[in-house]
């Protein structure tokens, strides 16, 4: 996954959130439409293997960055092992993945597999647009042992499972060598604990350098204060996921520490969406809190001198925003079994084949995959796979990120208009809870 790539995507899947709910308020596409598409989960026995006839399967996903390169491989490679299986797939914009999934499924011309993001999951699921997986797990004998505990739990809704993880893509210290030595420090320490980390500041502030561009902006910004809002101590929904509780005390802590960067003069005020990054290549930042995404456009980058780590543990406890890509199912009007089957063996086989994925700047979430010798000698991707633990995943809920995306408002409010931090995350706070009330009422 490219840097641009995920940026669009996600920001692509925040106005998505809405269209895609917004489908069930309009004639002709509501949940219980999509509710009369049968899931074929009864006549199911697994995904270990298929031995019928030619089937031809369409999959779907939004990689349409440099990892959609890497996916292309593993489905050709698929293809060519596979006799009896021919799979296409289609790549598309996010934003136009989420709005169409639904109305494929409504319309009886959904795709016999398609990759999701974690926090879709749920919608989908409640608006009947995929099929619970269970049998799948059931039948290859797969269980949390087999996978990192965060990716696979998020793929259940209402205790039944409709998604299997494919991977994780988190946040880390990417660190600038050259800038770290001509602030007199080892290039080869990141500083990864607050004291360290504000004593490097300070270092590389007695030599003119900025060391911490801090973006108001989702990427990386958002995204890096939801780290600190776990990582004081806090959380951004009730145990129930009834409530946002992110403008609670660590939120404010979180908040004021990154605002911090900049009234300190450790970072320019205002920074514009993706200079953190750009600053960091023309060696103008030392240190950028950013995706996994971004290791292959530094590889490609030769002028950068950069090492990576895990993301500092600034607060109380380790913790890291990511992301998961999972496999689903959709729903169909009419049942093809040999196709469900053969959809089945396919997401199986990409899942232990899914080394060749992280190479595109994933964490594969199979953990025989994971912690194989040939992922390890991803340099790059094993040091932030040491974070698999610590990653901070939104609740299976059904438009909970349209509720994130009020957070995502209140930084940047807060970052550039300079507005108070507890008024604005609680402002914001209350205006998720109204979504996550509309949200139970339409999916109840």
């Amino acid at each position: 996954m490219n840097r641009d790539f995920t940026r669009r995507g996600f920001l692509a899947g925040a106005m998505a959130a809405g269209a895609v709910m917004g489908l069930s308020a309009c004639g002709g596409s509501s949940a219980s439409d999509a509710g009369s598409m049968r899931s074929g989960t009864d006549s199911s026995d697994g995904g270990a293997a298929y031995d019928g006839p030619l089937v031809a399967l369409t999959f779907w996903n939004g990689f349409t960055g440099g990892d959609g390169a890497y996916m292309k491989s593993l489905v050709s490679e698929f293809n060519s092992e596979k006799s009896n299986i021919n799979v296409t797939m289609q790549t598309m914009q996010w934003q136009d993945f989420y709005n169409k999934l639904p109305t494929s499924v409504t319309a009886g011309k959904a795709p016999d597999i398609a990759v999701m993001h974690l926090d879709y999951v749920g919608t989908m699921a409640a608006r009947h647009a995929i099929q619970p997986l269970d049998d799948v797990a059931k039948a290859l004998g797969l269980s949390e042992e087999d996978f990192a505990k965060a990716p696979w739990s998020a793929g259940v809704y209402h205790d039944v499972r409709y998604s299997i993880p494919l991977d994780v893509h988190p946040m880390g210290l990417f660190y600038n060598k050259r800038l770290m030595a001509k602030a007199g420090l080892d290039p080869e320490q990141p500083p990864l604990t607050l004291d360290t980390y504000m004593n490097a500041l300070d270092k590389l502030k007695s030599k003119g350098i900025k060391g911490h561009w801090a973006s108001p902006f989702q990427f990386t910004g958002g995204m890096s204060v939801y780290s600190l809002v776990s990582q004081f101590g806090g959380s951004f929904f009730s145990e129930d996921s009834s409530k946002a509780i992110w403008h609670e005390d660590a939120g404010i802590e979180a908040m004021n520490w990154w605002m911090k960067l900049v009234t300190k003069d450790y970072s320019p005020s205002k920074v514009s969406q993706d200079a953190d990054f750009v600053a960091f290549q023309n060696d103008k930042c030392a240190f950028n809190w950013n995706g996994i995404w971004s290791i292959n456009t530094l590889k490609e980058n030769k002028k950068v001198d950069w090492g990576l780590a895990k993301l500092p543990k600034i607060g109380k406890r380790n913790s890291v925003w990511a992301n998961s890509h999972q496999f689903t199912i959709p729903s169909q009007r009419s049942v093809d079994q040999n196709k469900q089957q053969a959809a089945k063996v396919f997401i199986n086989w990409i899942s232990k084949k899914s080394l060749e994925w992280a190479k595109g700047g994933q964490i594969p979430a199979r953990n025989s995959v994971r912690n194989s010798g040939d992922f390890k000698s991803l340099t790059s991707q094993s040091i932030l796979a040491t974070q698999i633990d610590d990653v901070v995943f939104p609740p299976t809920v059904p438009g909970i990120s349209d509720a994130i995306g009020e957070f995502y408002k209140a930084v940047n409010d807060i970052m550039l208009g300079g507005r108070d931090v507890s008024q604005v995350l609680r402002s914001s706070a209350d205006r998720a809870n109204k979504i996550l009330e509309q949200n139970m009422r339409k999916y109840q």
